[in-house]
């Protein structure tokens, strides 16, 4: 045995794997040095790699230019609601133009539309803003504190324009003389004057 636990080779000398490669060729065993890539191949071959990841860098680059461009997000809370939620800049500065620099999401938005629409359109957007506003904050401060007194509140608003609705259409009612009962029949003038002159007229042939 080879010192130090070396193995030895076919010829009695220690067996280096390195220096040595075994060959299996018809059952014998032939010992052989391996080939050695000469420097021109290594340089080859890592210059094709190179080059290969220079292509794909480059593809990268490519791909990510022709990618539109991400619009800046940030958050902006309503005015009104209080909701917070995230929009691009030109979105947010569109609003703060359409309703003199104040912030306010999409539903109050339409709220803000129906306010306006009101009384046939005559009220002005900022009105109608400002008339929402006071809505949410009365809302924000009372009806979530306290739901129940917050609809019955609502009930006794929806009874008082009611009550106020009924009243104006009996006073047009009044106004223009009530309808006439159903059946009765209206005379424009009196027919006693021609029965008259036609009375008349016969006397004065007959004399």
């Amino acid at each position: 045995m080879a010192p130090h636990g070396e193995a030895i080779g076919m010829n009695g000398s220690p067996f280096n794997p390195v220096k040595n490669f075994m060959v299996i060729n018809n059952n014998n065993i032939i010992n052989s040095k391996p080939r050695r890539l000469s420097n021109d191949g290594l340089k080859r071959t890592t210059s094709d790699i190179s080059y290969e990841l220079s292509n794909l860098n480059q593809q990268e680059e490519e791909v990510i230019a022709s990618l539109p461009a991400i619009p800046e997000v940030e958050d902006a809370k309503c005015e009104c609601c209080g909701m917070i939620e995230e929009y691009t800049l030109e979105y947010i500065g569109k609003v703060r133009e359409k309703y003199g620099g104040r912030w306010i999401c999409g539903l109050c938005a339409e709220a803000v539309k129906e306010e306006t629409a009101k009384n046939g359109g005559k009220r002005s957007p900022q009105d109608a803003l400002e008339a929402h506003m006071n809505a949410c904050f009365r809302f924000n401060k009372f009806g979530r504190a306290y739901p129940v007194l917050s609809q019955a509140q609502a009930m006794r608003e929806i009874f008082r324009k009611s009550v106020s609705l009924d009243s104006r259409a009996g006073l047009r009612g009044n106004k223009s003389g009530g309808m006439p009962k159903k059946g009765q029949i209206s005379r424009s003038s009196s027919c006693i004057p021609a029965i008259t002159r036609e009375f008349n007229e016969f006397k004065l042939d007959s004399n």
